[in-house]
């Protein structure tokens, strides 16, 4: 009886600092600091620093109260018949909290407009069908995955920003499998959850490049060309039931063929048409894993779909290096269009900006053409996927670089690529999240330099500054998704859209 009461003793011991910890996370709960919407202005005036007692806030954290709409904002409309709440937060998420918070990260809140007023309430905001998906998976009411195509530059073209959205998302949503793939890596470094493992030769091309390649391009912006025959890609299985093989009928191009465990499942013979084509297959439920052989050399691969039919979050990284809107537009229209209908997203999601805002500093661009490339690519996308929602992500802050005594100066043109992006998201119906802004504002990315987590060349964030990046965005949608169940918060979300952003 001695030896059980030490017992009952030491579990109450071991259970009250986390008791008490449990109750200064439930207690915690910052004044929220809403952001001041954008809109195009003239010069670029200096921004004001972040402040550092405003934190980067979790998924699970309250969400801010929002400000009244505008007398001519629609009211709300009826809240969804879906319990909308916000998770509770993965232990990662708790430590890029920690380190948001030292940072000065800020509230990451979208702009959602209405799209569909209904008198005088608003039955659809840009974010809607998106929502509804996760409606639908959060109540076991989906029957096959929700798509996110992610378009980006090399900010994502290495996965971890997104890997986080699509992590997060997976935790609390299901999991459906990894998506589109590739025979390989852009880099002889970097993971390869995203791509096989490439043998024998294989060249690898993207409309990123300063001279465009002579075959076209598809959704991705990526293709491999066989370079001799035999070269093949291996991919591990994880129970994919189907796979679709993306390739390039090309004239001179040698066939490819689809094989799981050393066994043929399909086989493509070109005929030189030029046209893109697509190669569905059954996987045996016990193959482990999956290669794509090019019988022949010459033979072009634009991708590799594995993902299950259940329901869950896929997320399509569509990321090139050096990429822009304009760039994307280099993709061959048709074969864009059939490859991001066949992917049926119900997300669009545009990550750009930073390669834009560099264009403009050193003359290779002007206003005219970033916005009209924007505006051109978004209006592309949605015409290929038009049941997706549509979300703009701003470019994060950059500065000059370089190794003068003006380094860490905030890069030009910064604040006026963000009021394009703005601009143009609100005026084509899609929802914009500045980012800029949510990592802290000008000064943020020399906080994140000073923390180590930015590469020597003062451009890209590494490894837990990338993940804040990804939590920021991760965030930022479950907030507004749950404010949409919300008609009050709904209401200031989802304000009408103004005469000139409706302008096209």
């Amino acid at each position: 009886m001695l030896e059980a009461s030490r017992g009952r003793w030491w579990a109450v011991l071991l259970l009250v600092p986390f008791l008490l910890g449990a109750l200064a996370w439930a207690l915690w709960n910052p004044k929220p600091q809403p952001q001041v919407s954008r809109h195009s202005r003239a010069p670029r005036s200096p921004r004001p620093t972040a402040q550092p007692g405003k934190p980067l806030r979790l998924a699970q954290a309250t969400l801010p109260a929002q400000p009244a709409p505008e007398p001519s904002a629609p009211a709300p409309a009826a809240a969804p018949s879906v319990s909308r709440s916000l998770p509770v937060p993965s232990p990662r998420a708790i430590k890029l909290y920690q380190l948001g918070k030292k940072l000065g990260v800020q509230e990451p809140i979208v702009e959602d407009p209405c799209v569909t007023p209904s008198g005088a309430s608003c039955s659809r905001t840009a974010l809607s069908p998106f929502f509804e998906s996760l409606d639908a998976l959060s109540t076991g009411k989906a029957t096959s995955p929700a798509v996110i195509a992610a378009f980006g530059n090399s900010l994502i073209a290495g996965n971890r920003i997104v890997d986080i959205i699509r992590e997060e998302l997976g935790i609390t949503f299901g999991d459906a499998g990894r998506g589109l793939l590739f025979v390989d890596r852009l880099a002889p470094y970097g993971p390869r959850e995203r791509v096989g493992f490439a043998r024998g030769g294989w060249e690898a091309r993207t409309l990123g490049e300063i001279k465009l390649a002579e075959l076209p391009f598809g959704v991705s912006g990526i293709y491999h060309q066989a370079t001799a025959a035999k070269a093949s890609s291996r991919f591990t299985l994880a129970g994919e039931p189907r796979g679709t093989l993306w390739w390039l009928d090309v004239p001179r191009g040698g066939p490819l063929s689809v094989h799981a465990d050393g066994k043929e499942l399909a086989r493509a013979e070109p005929v030189g048409t030029g046209q893109a084509q697509t190669l569905a297959f059954d996987i045996p439920e016990s193959a482990r894993t999956l290669d794509v052989v090019a019988e022949g050399r010459g033979a072009v691969v634009l991708g590799v779909v594995l993902q299950h039919q259940r329901p869950g979050i896929v997320l399509d990284t569509l990321g090139v290096p050096s990429a822009d809107a304009n760039l994307f537009l280099r993709a061959r229209e048709d074969i864009f269009r059939a490859q991001l209908a066949e992917r049926s997203p119900r997300l669009l999601l545009f990550i750009l900006g930073g390669n834009e805002a560099k264009r403009l500093e050193w003359g290779r661009s002007n206003i005219a053409e970033v916005e009209e490339g924007l505006r051109s690519f978004v209006r592309r996308s949605r015409a290929a996927a038009p049941d997706s929602a549509c979300l703009v992500v701003g470019p994060i802050d950059a500065v000059r670089g370089g190794t003068g005594p003006q380094k860490l100066a905030q890069r030009p043109y910064l604040d006026e690529v963000i009021s394009i992006e703005r601009q143009i998201a609100l005026s084509e119906g899609c929802a914009f999240f500045d980012i800029f802004a949510a990592m802290g504002g000008s000064g943020s990315i020399a906080r994140f330099v000073k923390a180590g987590l930015v590469h020597d060349d003062l451009v890209h964030p590494r490894g837990q500054g990338l993940d804040i990046l990804g939590q920021l965005i991760t965030d930022a949608l479950l907030r507004t998704w749950v404010a949409g169940g919300d008609p009050r918060r709904q209401a200031a979300l989802a304000p009408r859209l103004h005469a000139s952003e409706k302008a096209r």
